[in-house]
Parts: C-alpha cells; sequence; structure tokens
C-alpha cells in the first residue's frame, strides 16, 4: 500500500550511515518518509556522496566563511527551509544547535544519540559505557531541545555488553541497533504516534513501554 510521504531533511557531519539507514526505509511504499535533501555542515562528509548516489540533493554548508556561528546557522536554517520539510532529522550532525535554532524547530526535529539516555550524553559514550561497567547499552531517538541530548525520548534500543568488549567492538553493535531503531522512530513522529507535547513525548495508540521491549530484538540480532 502506498502512503502519503511527508518531507525530510537531514542533517549530517560524516559518513551517514543513519541517513543511509532512513534512505533505505523510505523506499518502502508503506513508509511514510521522503528524505528531500541532505545538509551538512562539512563539504567532504561522506554522507553527501551518499546521498548524490541515492539522487537526493546534497548540500554543504560549511562553517568556514561565516563570520560566527549565528550567520553559520541561519545559512543552514535557509537550507532547510528551502527543501521545505514536515521534519528534520539530526544524524551524526556534530554541532550544537542555539536555542533559537532548537526554538525555530521544536517538535519537528530529532536526532539520534549512541547510548541509552540520559546516560552518557555527549561523546565517547561507548568508552564510558564501559568504564562504568553497565551491562546494557543502546540508542536513543528524541525530540531536540537545547539541553544536550536532553529532549524527551521517542524509542531506544538496547544491546548487551560483553565482557570482552572494547569502544569499537560495542560502536559496532550499537551502530547496527540505530539501523533498526531510527527508521522505527522517524515513522513513530510522522505516523503521530510519538508526539512532542509542552516539552514531552506525548505517545498515541502505542505502549512506550512495550515498544521499547519489542526493540530490543532487533538490536541484538
Amino acid at each position: 500500500m502506498t502512503v502519503p510521504k511527508k518531507r525530510v531533511v537531514v542533517l549530517l557531519s560524516g559518513r551517514g550511515s543513519n541517513m543511509g539507514a532512513l534512505v533505505e526505509a523510505a523506499k518502502s511504499p508503506d513508509y511514510p518518509a521522503e528524505i528531500v535533501a541532505v545538509i551538512s555542515d562539512k563539504a567532504n562528509a561522506g554522507g553527501l556522496g551518499l546521498a548524490h548516489e541515492h539522487g537526493i540533493p546534497a548540500i554543504a554548508v560549511p562553517r568556514q566563511g561565516h563570520a560566527d556561528k549565528a550567520a553559520h546557522e541561519a545559512a543552514v536554517i535557509a537550507a532547510i527551509e528551502a527543501a521545505e520539510p514536515d521534519l528534520v532529522c539530526l544524524a551524526g550532525y556534530m554541532r550544537l544547535l542555539s536555542a533559537d535554532f532548537c526554538e525555530r524547530f521544536a517538535g519537528r526535529m530529532i536526532n539520534i544519540h549512541p547510548s541509552l539516555l540520559p546516560l552518557f550524553p555527549g561523546l565517547d559514550t561507548h568508552a564510558r559505557a564501559l568504564a562504568a561497567g553497565v551491562r546494557l547499552h543502546g540508542a536513543s531517538v528524541h525530540f531536540v531541545t537545547f539541553e544536550m541530548d536532553g529532549g524527551p525520548i521517542i524509542a531506544q534500543g538496547a544491546v548487551p555488553v560483553s565482557a570482552d568488549d572494547t569502544p569499537d567492538s560495542l560502536a559496532a553493535r550499537v551502530l547496527k541497533a540505530e539501523h533498526h531503531l531510527y527508521p522505527h522512530a522517524l515513522r513513530l513522529v510522522l505516523d503521530g504516534k510519538a508526539r512532542f507535547e509542552e516539552g514531552r513525548t506525548v505517545f498515541a495508540g502505542i505502549e512506550p513501554a512495550d515498544d521499547a521491549v519489542r526493540l530490543i530484538a532487533p538490536a541484538i540480532a
């Protein structure tokens, strides 16, 4: 069954593997998203080339050449709004966003983070998880607010931590979980089953706890 597609813009800074997972999901006629543009703050980001391969407009808005953070953000916002998106997905966009940027897209911008938030916001999540001795690690998709990695959670996927894990081996397993999780979470938002209201995620038609448990299986496959 073909469903109406909503317009999604992806922001990234690196290789774009999560963007690739969204693009693959969007190929299905019953998936509610179409990736209409990919924007990067790095001209050499691998994700831009991947977007080109899929025939998606790929736009570099480098930080260089802008007077300050506000000027760079204004250029990024202009590129986003030119694509007329219904939703913005951050997929490894390694840039802290201003309060004004977050407010402009409040409830219409989501992010994927490689930890089970609120644990381990920020960088080096896998090494920090190993140092903390946690037995479960994973990934979270959340609405973006000004607090870094602090917006209300939409969905999470868990992976087990093995005794012989290194940051690299754990990262590889979590990344596999991310590729399942992000398309799933985006669908929840676009289908109206997860929405941003008064600073929290409100669910409709699903039980969040049941949904989180269901996500563990594909995460560790």
